[in-house]
Order: C-alpha cells, then sequence, then structure tokens
C-alpha cells in the first residue's frame, strides 16, 4: 500500500509492482504524473472555495456520494459488473477505510478549511507519511534510518506550522482538527493494507467514496448543517469548485494515479507527496490572496522535507 499523502479525499489504491528501473519515461507518464501534481494540489483551493456558500459535511458528502457512483458506473461498463462483485467481509473493510480516510480525514479537513488558508491545510497534511512511518513501527517493521529522520523533521515542521494558530493569525481549533485528519488519513491508508480489501482498486475506491460520502452526510445533518442552509444561496463559484472536486480531483486524478502505478517507477509516482503542498500554497496565494508568512513558509519547507527524505528512503529499500 502506498503510504504518502494523496490529496484530501482520494482514496488510496493497493501498490501494484512498478515497472523496471531504467525504463525510458513517456509523455503519457509526463502527462499523468503532471495532472495528479496539479489537481490533487489544487483540490484544496477548491474545498476552500465551496465551503465559502456551503456546510462542509454535507458539500463533503455530496462529493464523494456522486464520485463514488459515478466511478462505480465507469467500472461496470469497463470491466462489467463482476468487477464490482466483493464478499462482504471486503465490503466492511471497504467501508472502514471509507470512513476513515473520508470522514475522519478529508471531512476534517473540510471542516477546518473553514477557517485554516488552503495552502496552509496542504502543508499539515503533508506531515502523512511521518505518522505512517510512525503506525509502521509500531507494528514492528522496521523503516529505515531515513525515515526515523524524516519523521522528526516532519514533526518539527509540524510544531513550526502551529505558530499562526498559537499568534492568533490562524484559529488554533482549525490547524488541530487538520492535524487530527492527518492521523486519521494515517490510520486508513495503513489498515488498508492489513484488511481485506476488494481485488479491483477502482471498486475498492468506489466503495469506500461511498462509505465515507455517507458518514459525511450523517455527521452533517447531526451537526445541524442543513438548518439555516439555502440552496439557492450557494455561489456559482462554489458550484463550480464541487464539480471540480467530482470530476478533476476523485475521478480524473484518482484515475492517471492509479493508472501510474501500473506504468511508472514508484519512486516517481511518489514526488506527488511534496509536490502537491506546493502547488497548494501557490494556488492559494495566486488566487485567494493568501498570506505566505514566515511560519507557514519555514514550517512548510521542513515538513517536505521531511517527507522527501521519507520517500527517498522508501524508493531505495
Amino acid at each position: 500500500m502506498n503510504s504518502s499523502t494523496p490529496e484530501a479525499g482520494t482514496p488510496v489504491v493497493a501498490t501494484v509492482e512498478a515497472p523496471p528501473p531504467g525504463r525510458r519515461i513517456s509523455g503519457a507518464v509526463w502527462l499523468a504524473l503532471a495532472i495528479v501534481y496539479v489537481v490533487w494540489g489544487s483540490t484544496y483551493l477548491g474545498i476552500r472555495i465551496v465551503v465559502e456558500t456551503m456546510p462542509p459535511f454535507l458539500s463533503a458528502g455530496a462529493r464523494f456520494i456522486v464520485a463514488g457512483l459515478i466511478l462505480a458506473g465507469l467500472v461496470a461498463w469497463r470491466q462489467g459488473t463482476s468487477a464490482l462483485k466483493v464478499t462482504r467481509a471486503q465490503l466492511a473493510s471497504a467501508a472502514l477505510v471509507g470512513l476513515l480516510l473520508l470522514l475522519g480525514g478529508n471531512g476534517l479537513v473540510v471542516l477546518a478549511e473553514t477557517s485554516v488558508p488552503s495552502g496552509l491545510a496542504a502543508l499539515l497534511i503533508a506531515v502523512v507519511p511521518a505518522w505512517v512511518v510512525v503506525l509502521r513501527r509500531a507494528f514492528g517493521e522496521r523503516p529505515g534510518l531515513g525515515a526515523y529522520l524524516g519523521v522528526l523533521l516532519g514533526l518539527a515542521g509540524l510544531a513550526v506550522l502551529t505558530l499562526p494558530g498559537l499568534s492568533g493569525d490562524v484559529r488554533l481549533w482549525g490547524v488541530l482538527t487538520v492535524i487530527v485528519a492527518t492521523v486519521m488519513w494515517s490510520v486508513g491508508s495503513f489498515s488498508s493494507s492489513k484488511i481485506p480489501m476488494p481485488k479491483n482498486p477502482f471498486a475498492a475506491s468506489a466503495y469506500e467514496m461511498v462509505a465515507g460520502g455517507i458518514g459525511c452526510l450523517l455527521v452533517g445533518l447531526g451537526r445541524g448543517e442543513q438548518y439555516g442552509f439555502v440552496l439557492g444561496e450557494v455561489s456559482g463559484r462554489s458550484w463550480t469548485a464541487l464539480g471540480y472536486l467530482i470530476v478533476f480531483g476523485s475521478i480524473v486524478a484518482f484515475t492517471a494515479y492509479a493508472w501510474l502505478l501500473h506504468s511508472a517507477p514508484l519512486s516517481l509516482v511518489a514526488t506527488y507527496a511534496y509536490v502537491n503542498p506546493v502547488v497548494a500554497v501557490l494556488l492559494g496565494a495566486l488566487v485567494l490572496n493568501e498570506q505566505l508568512s514566515w511560519p507557514i513558509a519555514v514550517g512548510g519547507a521542513v515538513v517536505v522535507a521531511g517527507v522527501f527524505l521519507i520517500v527517498s528512503t522508501e524508493r531505495r529499500r
């Protein structure tokens, strides 16, 4: 299972055997990688725009249910309905992973982005590979010295990134909410490699999206997000951002990512873990005029360095 952090809200798929080293990288691979870089990096901006006029959990629930149903339909169309058949244990596992990733992970990020800049959220989420290393060590695996150093760097960067919340520039509860989301995402990513998941990665992701989406809707209703929410007051840019997240964030980029796992060296694919936060910060600054304060700049650089060290160590193992 790929332990790097995908965009907020896209299920992790099983790692497959990558092409042999030394193979020439095709233009199609670079195109798919560019899609993953830009689209997943832009989803944080999309989420920020959605929650301007939409409730966080209800909008996230709608996003993942619609995307999951579309993905399931595409699987049935391209591979036949048999590709969607799963055992009860596999369905339960996919539902559990979906709740951890999309309700606990993405749902909390959407909630946090009502008060946290999209770029800062992306940098905080970039620490996910460090949590996965900690979980692997707790279960007896030995990730390697470089991975441990990467964890320390990641946690140091995380500490610096919380400074805006401590100083009052950003609400601390939002920063802490994203940190909890990274832990939930890490647990979901790690668990998916330990429990019986559907063999078809696209079918697994469809079930994860639907389960996570239902979970987000129930939490949204439990929080009373439906009260005072008027559908007619949703802005056009929020609708556009939601459509973008459904089509491009949850389907197009995920398909490109899954294809890359079959077609490109894993070491190359894993680079999105430290490119996405940079894209998110740049887009947040350009589109929403989000300020790049020194704690965000320094902390983000330290986190990205830590993720780079972890990914570099893993690719050599």
